[in-house]
């Protein structure tokens, strides 16, 4: 995706310190970037330098002390309805079967919350055709307990998805699960991507993980974190697990890395 036409989440010039913060440092300062709609985009960047950050601020988490966020050609003031968020720890509620889990939301967001009753069985479909997208068939009835790192992970991007939000917000999603594991699961975000449409922001670490997935890739400096460096990833779709073995690929991995190794050093 050679340049953004229409940002769907926009970040302009924003300054953020969170309360209680060692000598008022901010988290990022004057930072700005833009998402297209239908894009997937990653943040990468050292540890600390804010990537979190602009994930809490794009969904109306936290607010910022200067600049502007928003989404979906609105100013966020309060709590993003339209999102789905998905976290390196699942976080699901151990006494909840997996369905139920995946129904969460749906008990909480406006205007599910109101229907789920009457509607109940239209969801449970809903669910259940989620688990099987991402290989959980039959699933929906076990507790997270009796199931592995992986699996729980694909639930908990079902969850995400569950009230078929527009904008999808991935933070280190895959940071605890093996090798493996979390490359079965790239393949699963690339197809859900590539079916919904849905705007996606990955917050990684891993840059093999941001060159597969993302359409552009954003850089981040060292605290205060600032937008660095932007990279297209000009690999076409859709990409196979082979791609990572081209020479292009390890190219834009190594000019990632440069970048955040200079972002180390200038700290």
């Amino acid at each position: 995706m050679a340049g953004v036409r229409a940002p769907f989440v926009a970040l302009d010039d924003v300054t953020h310190v969170y309360p209680g913060a060692e000598d008022g440092a901010p988290a990022v300062e004057s930072l700005s970037l833009a998402v297209g709609e239908g894009e997937f985009v990653a943040i990468v960047g050292p540890s600390g330098c804010g990537k979190s950050t602009v994930m809490k601020l794009a969904t109306g988490l936290q607010f910022p002390v200067l600049g502007t966020v928003t989404v979906a050609g609105e100013r966020v003031t309060a709590p993003v309805k339209l999102a789905g968020m998905a976290f390196q720890n699942p976080t699901m509620l151990p006494w909840r079967t997996t369905l139920q889990n995946l129904l969460l939301p749906l008990e909480i967001v406006e205007p599910h919350r109101s229907a789920i009753r009457r509607r109940k069985a239209e969801y449970v479909a809903k669910a259940e055709g989620l688990l099987t997208q991402v290989g959980l068939k039959g699933q929906g009835e076990r507790y997270p307990w009796q199931l592995s790192g992986g699996m729980q992970q694909r639930a908990s991007l079902c969850r995400a998805l569950i009230h078929e939000p527009k904008l999808l917000m991935l933070d280190e999603p895959f940071g605890a699960l093996d090798a493996f594991t979390r490359e079965e699961l790239w393949c699963v975000i690339r197809d859900l991507h590539a079916a919904r449409g849905v705007t996606v922001v990955l917050v990684t670490h891993d840059l093999r993980e941001a060159t597969f997935l993302a359409d552009r890739i954003f850089c981040m400096s060292a605290r205060p974190g600032r937008i660095v460096a932007e990279r297209v990833v000009d690999l076409a779709r859709p990409r196979d697990l082979e791609v990572t073995y081209t020479p292009a690929f390890v190219g834009i991995v190594q000019e990632l890395r440069a970048h955040i190794a200079q972002a180390r050093i200038a700290a």
